[in-house]
């Protein structure tokens, strides 16, 4: 049974993320305020907004690279709550089971492409170095830079950097990928050749949570789209269904904007 965007709809049982009122206030700001939300297995949600909204901070949170200050967050059966200090076996679990790609790619200039892959595989899961390039061959195959294993990453392109980031988190073997504007750093030719990777990674059924600005990635590709504004949620349902017929004022206001840049 498909959705209507034509993939698979998700099996509600298979809960990967679970925020319940989460908040977060650096000082005095509240930047995030009552968040819920529920991400299930196989699922894509892309997250959109005016800019200062708190998009890229939720996803921080759901990562713990900012710790919310209100709620709880759940991810891959691990529970962090914002009244208890989170213990570092918990942090370190919840992490690995969370590939992360931010706006800015992060590869060490100094390590070849091959190694910036293989290496957190060594140091993370303590895979041996040779099981760790095998991995990372076929994942640079996967998003098309098989010929840039031993290339450093000065000799690449920005989409194709960005591709090696999204190998090097998808090597450690995540159950959910998160994705801060990944193409926003880039030109538009560039940036199409990431959301065609992100695009064969939904269609092969990927849990993703994808911070955008790319709104027919978000219309055609995810599953549901969550729109933000002033740090809370103001629409959240099918992505088509939000993206052509969105009920709230605001969240009108922002599409409107946005179709008319």
């Amino acid at each position: 049974m498909a959705n209507e965007n034509g993939r698979p709809k998700v099996v509600e049982r298979d809960e990967i993320v679970r925020a319940l009122n989460v908040g977060k206030s650096f000082g005095t700001h509240k930047v995030l305020d009552g968040i819920n939300l529920t991400v299930r297995s196989g699922e894509v949600l892309a997250i959109i907004g005016p800019s200062g909204s708190g998009k890229s901070t939720l996803l921080r949170c759901l990562n713990q690279l900012e710790p919310q200050t209100e709620g709880s967050i759940t991810l891959a059966g691990i529970t962090i709550d914002a009244r208890k200090a989170a213990t570092k076996k918990q942090l370190t679990d919840l992490r690995r089971s969370a590939g992360m790609v931010f706006q800015s790619f992060n590869l060490f200039p100094h390590l070849s492409v091959l190694q910036n892959i293989s290496l957190p595989q060594q140091r993370v899961l303590g895979r041996p170095k040779a099981e760790a390039d095998i991995r990372s061959r076929a994942l640079l195959e996967r998003v098309g830079l098989a010929s840039k294993a031993d290339h450093y990453p000065v000799r690449c392109s920005g989409g194709q950097q960005q591709r090696i980031a999204i190998a090097r988190a998808l090597a450690l073997d995540p159950k959910i990928m998160l994705f801060d504007e990944p193409t926003s750093a880039l030109d538009p030719e560039l940036g199409l050749e990431v959301l065609a990777v992100m695009k064969e990674l939904a269609d092969g059924g990927m849990t993703m949570v994808v911070v955008t600005h790319e709104m027919h990635f978000a219309e055609t590709v995810s599953n549901r789209v969550m729109i933000m504004a002033d740090g809370r949620v103001l629409e959240e349902g099918p992505s088509q269904s939000i993206m052509r017929d969105p009920q709230t004022e605001r969240a009108q206001r922002f599409l409107q904007a946005v179709k008319n840049r």
